[in-house]
């Protein structure tokens, strides 16, 4: 069922409740590291404004213990205000009559920034108090939700809430971009269709995994689960990280890969280190051999990043989420790179990133307008392509 989006509210004079993804990285001396989540909101935020709507934004940042005012949303207000060239008003709290008499007083064109909403318990466990949820939809007459980073979990100001505002929650334009470039990949994309899946653990993306090997022509699997893969194949793996309980899954998803004819890309040879250093001492081996003792592995070597930039050229689309090697040790974040490099000159494909450590490295190497979607949630959007649905949206007004 099709949902309510922003453009099918009445905005003029409203107040709008919008729940935002303001979750930014953050410098040791508390200044934004890096605003695109910021960004990638202003769009629905200009045009409630332009509509004449006020504008009331909430988000949550980090996991505050208590108030812990070093996770207070301050930064984001003074960014967007800069962003926006207009002021926006920082609340005091979440929820509670000051707030309230703020978002009262709030005109049409206005903004109001609500603190941290991980501030209280509530939020992540609305159970615990289903009040909470409530107070806050008492602020607008209306519920946009463009957060969808936060879209897979269900919280209190991403799902709870839309009970309170029945044929008035919508989701905004970011909410929208991304449900369409997923919902493409997941459904209708364009062949061939490779997805590479990197980071450390195999268990959080076993889903994500066997749900794709349904749909690609190719999966690339890197990063820390290469070793589960190795040591499923017999090899030893000296000192890499690995998941004994998932090398039952991993044998099954290297079956299911063969049984459907779904060519999957392991490492070939890969970089190994006597320690887990940037500094460490490092040598090239094949993945046919043995990882020494104490040595462990920590990127794809050469010879993969050659074969699987020659096989990613035939794609139409590609999937990627995770890195493919100890991407925080500039020593060990080559083939994450090159592999970003080579998606980065796909020009014919559709190229979309899931988030996390892959998008940072895109970040870097500031070639982010070279892929077709960038996507703001790393987890949601692994979730949208394994079950197609997602909490804070299925909660959503339908049309």
């Amino acid at each position: 069922m099709p949902k309510l989006s922003i453009k099918d509210l009445i905005l003029k004079d409203k107040k709008v409740l919008m729940r935002v993804d303001f979750n930014v990285p953050l410098n040791e001396d508390g200044s934004i590291a890096d605003d695109t989540r910021i960004k990638a909101a202003i769009p629905s935020i200009q045009y409630v404004l332009n509509q004449g709507g006020a504008l009331i934004l909430m988000s949550h940042m980090g996991k505050p213990k208590n108030k812990d005012p070093k996770l207070s949303l301050a930064p984001c207000a003074k960014r967007l205000s800069e962003l926006l060239k207009i002021p926006v008003l920082l609340a005091p709290d979440c929820i509670g009559p000051k707030v309230e008499k703020m978002a009262q007083d709030l005109n049409p064109r206005q903004i109001l920034m609500l603190e941290n909403l991980r501030y209280y318990e509530a939020e992540e466990k609305p159970e615990k108090d289903p009040s909470f949820a409530e107070k806050l939809s008492k602020l607008a007459d209306l519920y946009v939700n463009d957060a969808f980073g936060t879209a897979h979990r269900k919280h209190s100001s991403t799902a709870t809430i839309a009970k309170y505002f029945p044929n008035k929650a919508a989701f905004g334009f970011l909410m929208e971009k991304e449900i369409n470039f997923l919902g493409m990949a997941i459904q209708n994309p364009k062949k061939p269709f490779y997805a590479i899946i990197g980071g450390a653990k195999i268990s959080s993306k076993i889903g994500v995994i066997t749900n794709l090997i349904d749909k690609v022509d190719a999966l690339f699997i890197g990063g820390g689960m290469t070793y589960t893969f190795l040591k499923a194949k017999g090899l030893t793996i000296g000192e890499s990280i690995f998941e004994e309980d998932k090398i039952s899954d991993a044998k099954e998803i290297m079956k299911k890969c063969l049984d459907k004819k779904v060519k999957l890309f392991l490492a070939e040879d890969i970089v190994i280190a006597d320690q887990y250093s940037n500094e460490a001492k490092t040598k090239i081996i094949s993945t046919k051999e043995n990882i020494p003792d104490h040595f462990q592995g920590m990127d794809i070597g050469p010879l993969t990043i050659k074969n699987w930039s020659a096989a990613l050229k035939q794609a139409k689309t590609v999937f990627w989420n995770g890195p493919l090697g100890v991407f925080e040790f500039p020593n060990f974040s080559k083939g994450t790179n090159e592999i970003a490099k080579t998606l980065a000159d796909l020009t014919e494909a559709i190229t979309i990133v899931g988030g996390g450590d892959s998008l940072a490295a895109i970040n870097n190497l500031k070639i982010g307008n070279k892929f077709s979607h960038l996507s703001t949630g790393g987890g949601a959007s692994l979730e949208y392509i394994e079950f197609g649905h997602l909490p804070g949206i299925d909660a959503l007004s339908n049309k």
